[in-house]
């Protein structure tokens, strides 16, 4: 991993092929240096773009792909949450699709899908009161956030109904359990 001055930051090419076209991942992964020296319990970089690989060939999603996962402590998910949805508190992730500024050239790197920013105590803390491990929650998350920059949203009904099903299907594909029951054995 490379260290910075604000984060430590890891990005990997991985390719998943199906019959009909090759699905290209570059996943940046991006750990505040507070969560980093908590040492708390964090999915690997190939477990996430795993998850994400998976979201987006269920999505039937082609081509080269890029993103960014940001793993966050809870002040910065609360300035996020605040200045970009206009919410008080923290929050468990944060989707922010890549929206390409107007009279901007972006060079054909492949489709940039946006950033995922996750609070990782959140998470922690969530998975603990919903008695489910917490990489099951960790995977709902990612599976979740990748939804939303694909433009799945769950404002009403038939959407939420539409987004939980792939949810549910995704994760399945993990052996994990349908996270919207009340609780999980572990």
């Amino acid at each position: 991993m490379k260290n910075s001055n604000l984060w430590i930051t890891e990005t990997h090419n991985m390719v998943g092929m199906n019959a009909e076209a090759a699905l290209k991942l570059e996943l940046d992964l991006q750990i505040a240096p507070e969560i980093a020296a908590k040492k708390q319990c964090l999915p690997e970089q190939s477990t996430l773009e795993n998850w994400v690989l998976t979201t987006l060939y269920t999505a039937q999603v082609s081509g080269d792909n890029q993103l960014t996962v940001r793993m966050v402590d809870e002040s910065e998910i609360k300035t996020l949450n605040e200045t970009y949805r206009h919410k008080s508190g923290v929050t468990n992730v944060l989707s922010f699709p890549f929206e390409a500024p107007q009279d901007v050239p972006i060079p054909s790197l492949g489709e940039l899908l946006g950033d995922i920013v996750i609070c990782a105590p959140v998470v922690q803390q969530e998975a603990e009161l919903q008695h489910k491990p917490v990489l099951n929650h960790w995977a709902h998350l990612i599976v979740h956030g990748t939804l939303h920059l694909l433009g799945y949203d769950h404002l009403s009904e038939p959407q939420a109904e539409e987004m939980e099903t792939m949810e549910i299907n995704i994760l399945a594909e993990f052996g994990i359990p349908n996270p919207y029951r009340e609780t999980q054995a572990q």
